[in-house]
């Protein structure tokens, strides 16, 4: 009957969700993924960084954030600001060039592309005449010099692209200019560096890879003076004082240069190799800066013996007495140097390094040298991330002694501020504490403030001293022997080693009220903690138990359990371990859940599930859901992988073997060949369990593999026995559709150290297609999910309703059901697809409301595998929104989904970063900044008149009236504009996250 339902009712429901939900993606936290170019703007204060995925990050001072993305699939290779401009050119390793600028609109700053070009050859030259190796942003900020693979150097007029070709400087021009015994027969290869004379901008020194160096004059068009090198050249430095001259060499050596104006000069001033006589790598990279403090800061990368440490990835810091190489565990990509003073020309301050894997920033002015902690940037993935929880509104007591924990870890981190400070953080302060806690590989748990735009580093718990692990705690990997050559120091935080995979982090839980915290490991153990502001040193008191319950006919394949340290352990202030949880088999944990008003902790592996009192510390229960049938489930995570790799050997061998035999038949055509090729390739990725987007829903058989894995716990205070009195229970859900729920008798507050917590069986119930139980989620009476466990001693949220009926929501991977209790009949339920293979992933409970109402509505927020997000109404159950969020081929991203209590999520889009998006239009959380031209800028015309095609194909006199037509619509109302032209791929609010013009200049 929808066709007879009132428009106005459609329209004021439409309106309700409008001013309810609003998706975006807001800000991506983290270390870019694949960084492969550096940039700094010394007038700006701004940070640049490139990838290899082709997009572009700004950051300034913590808050300032933009991002931009090419268009093209293409490594960023170089990141260039323009002096006296608030603009950038980028190159990528597609041999294209692009022009990006910060413009203001409604008081805030966006990025925007602005134009692209391709250098163009003659006809018939080879590719190598016109492939940039070098780019030189000359000071008048007029001027790009673009130094090529063939040895030529041609001169771009800025920003309108515009060759001028009466400027270049071709390789032949240089060779006739110089004598020939300088050059001889050799080919002087790439332009390997462009440098300016920082006291004479007419002149620009060109380094060839071959050695030679070519000082050379812009007015004149001719040399001035040659300085030919023995060894292959890396990088070039020019002096402040604009008469020295450094160069760094393929052997691990550096000159020093004197600028005389007058030829020859055959040798330098100087040569050394800092490293010693025997063969070194190259210096990739060297800088000298000037200092009051005495002699100037010496600054390379590489240059280490090339035998002994020709893997490791160094930069050496040589200061008066004073020399250590900076040792960090991945490659080293770029580094700048940050000067105090105006113009930034004075004391070197800090030294900024951009790995592969982190940004270091390294304090040169206190003793030591020690390393400023970062506000943004910071490495997520120094242990791989294994799972992730937020806490929404942390109480503020809970909050400093959080904050004060991890202070006192902290020591070693420099006192002094951060040192890139450009543009304004306009965003307001965040309403609300929330934590991020992040669970990885080698045992632990890092907090994360994530109440803002800046994901910041809080504490570290490490529950590795718990165990017994090969690695010795009183290793110091910073300090290197003394007297050792060279003077290494190790550097940064990511370290991508385990020492025992089994500590890995599987599940965390924290309670905000009480200061307890859970978290489960990759070998079925449990740990309890709670948050101590003094160290003690103190036992961990570990229970085994054993899932299985003597269940014969069952043996464990899988990884040995971890043993516990006997011996009493010194625990640091923060999170202390006071009760341990050891399940047999030691299978991964599942599902924790933690009741601190009880003081209970339920845990579920793939063989069962069982809970705690960590009170009394004693295990109260204990449930075996293994499946006589479900061998797949004893063999452990590596027998498991093992099996899906021998499944896809075999199943592509029979695909090989299939058309060998096709072949010999040549009455087959050409159609059934590919329609059979297309069905065993099918059959292949659904024995990989790889292609859920192809399976209808439908009845599963309960020998399926891991049926009694426990996907869910949840504990609520409701009515299970009878409809008079409400009781705690706990519920379990497994893979294989069924839900347990479980009565229990809490002894009062002053008999709860004496007397035991007694649980007892009291409902069962199992779906009827046997799809996985995802979510449980208990109603009040009047349909508004329960308050977590001490919320409403702490007056954070209303009692729950006690009169009327309770219903119990029961989410599996296909459907949505509601029953009510205690009588458990279906009342209702939502399908959430029949044909699509869509299944459910992820579910939490949020709150919403809009921007004018105080009012709150709790929804269910989903998460499927197609990675799409669903908001759905509670109690009536109904689909109100989705939206597309997550690529279906990003199978990791989905997994790593967590919402928040309030209508956001996060999800890892890459190993190092995570995407933060909201589905609320009244909670977003987003950069919000401006970004402003230095007073000794001068203002640009980027639509000056030129009359020249450019190498893309498209005409000058174009693109500058459409850069008219920009200017005009950023200067006034331009957001149809925008909205029009914005990427494809969502990036929040495109005035503070660097929208892109790049569609329309194109």
């Amino acid at each position: 009957m929808k066709r007879f339902r009132r428009h106005g009712h459609e329209s004021q429901r439409d309106k309700h969700k409008q001013d309810l939900y609003q998706f975006n993606k807001t800000v991506e936290h983290g270390f870019p993924h694949q960084p492969s170019a550096l940039g700094f703007s010394p007038s700006l204060e701004l940070l640049a960084i490139g990838t290899r995925s082709g997009a572009i990050k700004l950051y300034g001072t913590p808050g300032v954030e933009f991002m931009g993305l090419h268009d093209e699939n293409a490594a960023v290779t170089q990141v260039h600001f323009l002096p006296n401009q608030v603009g950038m050119v980028t190159l990528l390793d597609d041999n294209s060039l692009h022009m990006w600028t910060l413009r203001a609109h409604n008081g805030m700053s966006e990025l925007l592309e602005i134009g692209r070009f391709t250098l163009s050859g003659p006809p018939g030259a080879p590719p190598s005449v016109t492939r940039v190796t070098a780019v030189l942003a000359h000071s008048s900020g007029e001027l790009l010099m673009l130094g090529t693979e063939g040895g030529h150097v041609f001169v771009v007029e800025v920003p309108g692209f515009r060759e001028l070709e009466e400027n270049n400087i071709s390789v032949e021009n240089v060779q006739n200019r110089i004598p020939e015994d300088y050059v001889g027969r050799r080919n002087l290869e790439c332009v390997e560096a462009l440098h300016e004379n920082p006291l004479n901008p007419r002149q620009v020194l060109i380094g060839y890879s071959r050695g030679l160096m070519v000082l050379w004059d812009l007015d004149r068009q001719r040399p001035i003076q040659h300085f030919l090198c023995t060894q292959q050249l890396e990088s070039v430095w020019w002096m402040e004082d604009g008469v020295n001259i450094l160069s760094s060499h393929s052997d691990g050596s550096y000159c020093q240069w004197t600028v005389t104006g007058e030829d020859p000069q055959t040798e330098p001033e100087k040569q050394e190799t800092p490293y010693g006589a025997f063969p070194c790598k190259a210096i990739s990279k060297i800088i000298q800066l000037p200092s009051k403090q005495g002699p100037p800061f010496l600054i390379f990368s590489g240059g280490m013996p090339r035998a002994s440490y020709g893997d490791r990835h160094c930069i050496s810091v040589i200061h008066s007495k004073f020399h250590e190489a900076l040792d960090f565990t991945s490659r080293i990509i770029d580094f700048f140097v940050i000067r105090e003073g105006e113009n930034h020309r004075g004391e070197p301050s800090a030294l900024v390094v951009l790995v592969e894997e982190e940004l270091v920033v390294v304090d040169l002015q206190s003793e030591g040298w020690p390393v400023i902690q970062t506000p943004y940037l910071v490495p997520l993935h120094c242990s791989a991330i294994t799972c992730s929880h937020h806490v929404s509104s942390i109480p503020l007591k809970l909050w400093e002694r959080v904050q004060a924990a991890g202070a006192q870890q902290n020591t070693h981190y420099s006192r002094k501020p951060w040192p890139i400070i450009g543009g304004q953080n306009l965003s307001p302060d965040p309403p609300q504490r929330d934590l991020l806690l992040t669970g990885h590989e080698d045992g632990t748990v890092r907090f994360w403030d994530a109440s803002g735009v800046c994901l910041y580093p809080m504490y570290k718990l490490s529950t590795a001293g718990v165990f017994l692990t090969d690695a010795d705690p009183n290793d110091n990997m910073n300090q290197g022997s003394e007297g050792e050559w060279p003077p290494f120091r190790k550097v940064g935080c990511f370290d991508p080693y385990s020492d025992d995979p089994r500590l890995g982090i599987q599940k965390i839980h924290l309670c905000k009220y009480s200061g307890y915290l859970t978290v489960a490991g990759t070998a079925g153990q449990i740990l309890i903690l709670e948050l101590n502001d003094e160290a003690a040193e103190q036992m961990v008191e570990a229970t085994v138990v054993d899932l299985l319950q003597g269940q014969e006919g069952f043996r464990w394949k899988g990884q040995a359990r971890l043993d516990v340290r006997e011996e009493p352990v010194l625990f640091p202030p923060g999170f202390q371990p006071f009760a341990l949880v050891q399940c047999q088999p030691p299978a991964v944990v599942t599902a924790i859940a933690l009741h601190s008003e009880w003081k209970l902790v339920a845990f579920g592996t793939s063989h069962g599930f069982g809970f705690y009192d960590y009170h009394q510390k004693n295990n109260i229960m204990v449930k075996c859901t293994l499946n006589p049938s479900d061998q797949v489930a004893m063999e452990g995570p590596l027998s498991r992988v093992k099996s899906i790799k021998k499944s896809l050997r075999q199943s592509f061998r029979r695909i090989r073997r299939s058309r060998v035999s096709m072949r010999k038949h040549h009455t087959t055509n050409a159609a059934k060949l590919q329609e059979i090729n297309a069905r065993l390739e099918a059959e292949a990725l659904q024995e990989m369990e790889l292609a859920p987007v192809q399976r209808k829903i439908e009845a599963r058989s309960s020998d399926d593999s891991f049926t009694g894995l426990v996907r869910t716990l949840y504990f609520a205070d409701t009515f299970v026995s009878d409809s008079s009195h409400s009781t705690p229970s706990l519920w379990a859900g497994t893979n294989g559709g069924a839900v347990f729920a479980y009565v229990l008798r809490v002894p009062s507050l002053e008999r709860r150290a004496e007397d035991p917590v007694v649980a007892h069986a009291a409902k069962e119930i199992q779906l009827m297609h046997r799809a996985p139980v995802v979510g449980l989620v208990v109603l009040d009476g009047k349909g508004i999910p329960l308050p977590e466990p001490l919320e409403v001693a702490h007056d954070l949220a209303r009692s729950p309703e006690m009169h009327g009926s309770h219903h119990l929501l029961v989410v599996s991977e296909e459907q949505f059901k509601l029953f009510t209790l205690p009588k458990v009949s279906s009342k209702s339920k939502l399908k959430l697809t029949a044909v699509d293979g869509s299944r459910v992933r992820r579910v939490g409970v949020a709150w919403f409301g809009s921007r004018t109402h105080e009012q709150l509505e709790s929804s269910l927020v989903v998460l499927t595998n197609q990675g799409e997000l669903h908001v759905i109404s509670l109690p009536s159950i109904k689909m109100m929104v989705h939206y597309p969020c997550i690529r279906r081929e990003d199978v990791s991203g989905i997994a790593s989904c967590v919402f928040t209590k309030y209508g956001q999520g996060f999800y890892l889009m890459s190993p190092s970063e995570f995407e933060r998006f909201s589905l609320s239009t009244r909670w977003v959380v987003e950069p919000r900044c401006l970004v402003e031209a230095p007073l000794q800028m001068r203002p640009k015309n980027p639509s000056s008149p030129i009359h020249r095609d450019q190498p893309d194909g498209v005409p000058t006199e174009h693109r500058c009236v459409l850069l008219q037509e920009i200017q005009k619509s950023l200067e006034g109302d331009q957001t149809t504009f925008l909205e029009n032209n914005r990427k494809t791929k969502p990036k929040g609010n495109m005035l503070s996250n660097g929208g892109n013009l790049f569609s329309v200049l194109n």
